[in-house]
């Protein structure tokens, strides 16, 4: 009598899943790698000037005798770049908390428009929230209010990695610098003038750059510095100077705010879109509606 066996397969199939031709497609992706594939290549310029920055901050600390866990905590939790060089001669200064925090206020005031910003994109992404809103930067903010995300990544954890990298860059670079600083042996006088030097830089990239209004804004800042260095004398016109451009902007924003002109200028250009045949889309419906009648 005549028998037989039914084969059984030994191997797994190589994908998970198929599409409906039966062919075989691979697994799809975990939204957290996926979010960190296209979030990483856009902080890689930052990652050198943060740790360049961030390393001239620990030396700094390193030189003034702190130990590199000084630098590395502060640029943890406090993570505000202009504000932690100030943090050094507030540290070896004597002891006045109302001048200190009026200081970290007015130099870090910019966040409060920053957040004002994200409000929109922020919302409903839980416990990331937090996070984003503290680790919260200048460059992080360039980067996630302008990025466009690729479809089919997570938003939030795109936002997440760009935060998380943007501060990992920077503890790393004020963690090395603290560990080199305690070490050095020749005169680092001068060194806290890196951080005057990025802001050169930028004011000098924001005027040869930018247009008239523009410009205008850097002439206010710098008059307003001026006055207030003539009025208050060269120990105290920081705080004053800050308070008197942050009132200033305020006051003059629906004349310097370029976003408003440039959408302006791409609501008239949404108007003027043509079809195929280079007509006004308005004319061409209406040629389209004689032909109809006719």
């Amino acid at each position: 009598m005549a028998t037989t066996t039914a084969s059984v397969p030994t191997e797994a199939p190589a994908y998970d899943n198929q599409d409906s031709t039966g062919t075989s497609q691979p697994a799809a992706q975990s939204p957290r790698i996926a979010a960190l594939k296209a979030a990483f290549p856009l902080t890689v310029p930052i990652c050198m000037g943060f740790l360049f920055l961030g390393a001239s901050y620990g030396m700094l600390m390193g030189t003034k005798g702190f130990s590199f866990v000084w630098p590395m905590c502060m640029s943890a939790f406090i993570f505000a770049g202009s504000m932690e060089f100030v943090t050094v001669n507030l540290l070896l200064s004597a002891f006045n908390p109302i001048a200190a925090f009026l200081l970290a206020l007015m130099v870090n005031a910019r966040h409060l428009f920053y957040g004002l910003s994200m409000l929109g994109p922020f919302k409903g992404l839980g416990w990331k929230r937090p996070y984003l809103i503290f680790g919260m930067c200048d460059e992080t903010f360039a980067i996630n209010s302008s990025a466009r995300i690729p479809h089919g990544v997570d938003r939030g954890w795109f936002y997440l990695w760009v935060t998380l990298f943007n501060q990992s860059y920077w503890v790393i670079g004020a963690t090395i610098g603290g560990l080199i600083g305690s070490h050095l042996d020749f005169n680092t006088d001068g060194l806290e003038f890196v951080l005057t030097a990025l802001f050169l830089v930028i004011f000098l990239d924001q005027w040869l750059g930018g247009k008239h209004r523009e410009r205008l804004s850097a002439v206010i800042g710098v008059l307003a510095s001026l006055a207030c260095l003539v009025l208050f004398g060269a120990d105290d016109f920081m705080i004053p100077s800050l308070i008197a451009m942050l009132v200033l902007f305020m006051v003059l924003r629906p004349y310097l705010d370029t976003l408003k002109s440039d959408a302006a200028a791409g609501d008239d250009t949404a108007a003027n879109v043509c079809n195929n045949d280079d007509r006004p889309v308005a004319t061409a419906a209406a040629d389209a509606k004689e032909e109809r009648q006719s």
